[in-house]
């Protein structure tokens, strides 16, 4: 019987997302979950969640809910992190006000950007005291993990400990899903190869099944650009594909604030024109504890008639007219159980069972990427069986691609070396030499907004001389 540890169990719908997803394998119904959080309440109404979705799976495993982390890890087969450290309040809330007073604007702040790094550091501290746990408790454990800044974290994590780990994303597959329904190719059909660092990988072969070498279906991106019929909410990714040659994996509201050309401050027309939703990270959070507000209150009474209340409250919170229907939905029928395409539980049914599977993972680099850094952190397709995760060999990318990604790179390895040696100095580099906040602020600017988040985020820091 295999031991899942959940850790930031409070995350409710992620996590009701993931066990539906391992309870829906047969050879995984008797598993032991332990769930772990901080947070008392939304622990208890993760467990009343777990409970119930195994129930409507007819699965009976072992489910146990603790406030005790060694206690939820001991022992454990796999661990699987969605913590995020600060929360909305005090910690994204900071990450994009302190900012915005010196002009700095951002969209997601969770990846890159001076939020990507003052996440990174709470983080990465975090995980670092979370590794010595494992390392005590379940030196044997598969660690994965979903938290973000992504490469950053898993970075840090193979240089401080020797805990097995990958990063999971569902950005390649999402988005691979995506173009198939944008060129109308159904995506059974579709096989593709993606390599990069996670945010920033691109699709280096998009393909049609159809005997032999198949169709190169990259024509047909091209033809959505050339014909008009561009998604408004994908202007920034298409823009890359004209001028790159390839697409790039993350949202563009991501990839806006990685790079130093589709947010100026003084250039609203841009903004307007690439469609980039300035603070829109803000707005799903907002969302988010709407949704979970109105989630526990329908756990809590599943008698009570909340729906228009509830859709009047995400509506007033963001949530865009159009999406209401699906939000309708999912709240309506929250316990319709679709297996999703995250890759934790298929990874923890391959190391079970032998069958084997592949994934995208981030993992260290080595020579999987003949022309990035060897120690960075690369998304790269992984096999997986009874023995864990083999990357495969992808080989040098496009020099172009290489080279822009090694300026995120660069932000990533300074970023990592200020949280593992505590130096303020690399803090401040690793902000110096981000290409959206040096293409904004001057050097003083930048020393001081980063004087001023470490002094906000004090509480979730080790101090940094």
């Amino acid at each position: 019987m295999a031991k899942i540890a959940f850790i930031g169990a409070g995350s409710t719908v992620f996590a009701k997302t993931l066990l539906g997803d391992i309870l829906g394998y047969p050879a995984l119904q008797d598993a032991e979950i332990a769930l772990f959080d901080i947070d008392r309440e939304r622990l208890a109404t993760s467990e009343v969640v777990a409970s119930k979705v195994a129930s409507v799976l007819d699965a009976s495993p072992r489910i146990v809910a603790t406030t005790d982390r060694r206690a939820a890890l001991l022992d454990a087969d796999y661990a699987i992190n969605m913590v995020q450290i600060g929360g909305y309040r005090p910690g994204t809330v900071n990450d994009f006000e302190i900012p915005a007073r010196y002009g700095l604007q951002q969209t997601i702040g969770d990846t890159l950007g001076i939020g990507g790094i003052m996440r990174g550091l709470r983080t990465i501290h975090f995980l670092l005291d979370l590794c010595v746990d494992m390392e005590a408790v379940c030196p044997q454990v598969m660690f994965l993990n979903y938290s973000n800044p992504m490469a950053m974290n898993c970075w840090a994590i193979n240089r401080a400990s020797d805990i097995r780990t990958v990063g999971l994303c569902h950005s390649v597959q999402g988005t691979a899903a995506m173009l198939a329904r944008h060129i109308d190719v159904p995506m059974g059909e579709v096989d593709y190869l993606c390599a990069g660092i996670n945010h920033m990988a691109f699709y280096l072969d998009f393909r049609r099944r159809n005997g032999g070498e198949g169709e190169d279906l990259y024509p047909q991106l091209h033809r959505v650009v050339a014909d008009g019929r561009v998604p408004e909410d994908n202007r920034v990714r298409y823009d890359m594909l004209t001028r790159t040659g390839y697409f790039v994996t993350e949202s563009s509201e991501h990839f806006a604030e990685y790079v130093p050309w589709y947010i100026k401050r003084d250039r609203a027309d841009l903004i307007e024109a690439m469609n980039v939703p300035i603070d829109e990270y803000l707005r799903r959070c907002e969302v988010q504890i709407t949704g979970w507000r109105y989630l526990k209150r329908k756990i809590e009474d599943p008698d009570a008639d909340l729906t228009e209340e509830f859709l009047q409250a995400m509506a007033e919170a963001g949530v865009p007219e159009g999406h209401l229907p699906r939000v309708r939905h999912g709240f309506e029928n929250m316990y319709d159980i679709e297996r999703s395409h995250e890759y934790g539980s298929q990874i923890i049914h391959a190391m079970e069972t032998g069958e084997e599977d592949l994934v995208y993972g981030n993992v260290r680099n080595g020579d999987l990427i003949g022309n990035l850094p060897a120690d960075c952190c690369v998304e790269v397709p992984c096999k997986v069986d009874r023995d864990g995760l083999h990357p495969q060999a992808v080989g040098e990318l496009p020099p172009h691609l290489a080279a822009l990604m090694q300026t995120n790179i660069n932000v990533q390895a300074l970023t990592v070396e200020a949280a593992l040696t505590r130096r303020r100095d690399h803090v401040y580099h690793a902000a110096m030499l981000d290409p959206h906040t040096a293409a904004e602020l001057d050097l003083d600017q930048i020393w001081a907004m980063v004087d001023e988040l470490l002094e906000a985020h004090a509480d979730y820091l080790p101090a940094y001389a």
